[in-house]
């Protein structure tokens, strides 16, 4: 990829924006990386990043700052947008908000930094940490045309493919209608498991018979192999689901949209984090089945 003419900032280093940060590193871009803890910043600190001592820095340096945060608030304090610093922040920057916010906060965003005369971009992605691990995430882009133009390059560098899906917030509305059939799709093969395992069926036959139909995925065998091993180590996490659910039932309800689905969903994962399991796997919502089953 061509360099940047300046360095790119990346703010908020999880479990999603580390190994992406890691591979804009790999594809050689010049990057500046700040987030609230010390560790994540370290390890891109040794892969060649320059830490930022605060957002402020960040944006002192960087024309192109991506923003992989988990709040609205995180997102709001890095910004400093209800404060005076605000406007001369983000005046003359590319903000890429990769994170999944609400439809209506992100729009509001967007006003607010092209008001300040910057471009904002939305960039949410599909996939979890694995993905992200190996750059195989899948990214929905809305924004200026020119904007887009300009961060396209850092986007290849940290997903296997991108769409454009129109103006904000398009590629957010996008990315819930994606994070349904994901959520609805995972709590069924949960649930596929839960019954085997109460009608006495070997659980690794199932998985053997599921991933070699027709309705295998990627996803599907990665969240097989999990609940057969009982193994909850987060790829996505429970919390997160149970964040990305709620966004979805809320923006259901706002646009009269049916989601019978999703609701029973949000109401498995939000008993499932209850239990103590907020930081599992979202294949650990079939203790919440588990714990529903009579007798059980």
């Amino acid at each position: 990829m061509h360099p940047s003419p300046s360095p790119v900032g990346f703010a908020g280093l999880g479990i999603m924006g580390r190994p992406m940060a890691a591979n804009l590193r790999a594809a050689g871009t010049d990057l500046v990386v700040w987030n609230r803890s010390d560790g994540p910043a370290a390890e891109l600190a040794a892969l060649g990043a320059a830490v930022a001592r605060d957002p402020g820095d960040l944006f002192a340096r960087c024309r192109v700052v991506i923003l992989m945060l988990a709040t609205e608030a995180a997102i709001d304090a890095t910004l400093d947008r209800n404060g005076d610093v605000f406007p001369e922040r983000v005046a003359g920057h590319v903000v890429v908000q990769m994170g999944t916010v609400t439809p209506a906060y992100s729009r509001a965003l967007s006003a607010d930094i092209a008001a300040a005369g910057g471009s904002y971009v939305e960039a949410p992605v599909s996939g979890s940490r694995g993905p992200a691990v190996e750059g195989t995430l899948v990214a929905m882009l809305a924004g200026p045309d020119d904007a887009l133009a300009e961060i396209a390059p850092l986007v290849d560098a940290m997903c296997a493919q991108r769409f454009a899906c129109g103006p904000v917030p398009a590629a957010l509305t996008m990315k819930l209608a994606v994070n349904t059939f994901l959520i609805t799709m995972v709590t069924g093969l949960a649930e596929a498991f839960h019954f085997a395992d109460v009608v006495g069926a070997d659980t690794r036959v199932l998985r053997e018979v599921l991933d070699a139909g027709p309705m295998a995925s990627a996803v599907s065998r990665v969240k097989s192999a999990k609940l057969v091993d009982g193994d909850f180590s987060p790829q996505a996490a429970i919390g997160d689901v149970l964040k990305n659910a709620t966004l979805i039932e809320d923006a259901a309800l706002d646009a009269g949209s049916a989601h019978p689905l999703i609701a029973v969903c949000r109401e498995l994962f939000a008993e499932t984090a209850a239990s103590g399991r907020a930081s599992d796997d979202m294949a650990a919502v079939v203790t919440a089945l588990t714990a529903r089953a009579p007798g059980r």
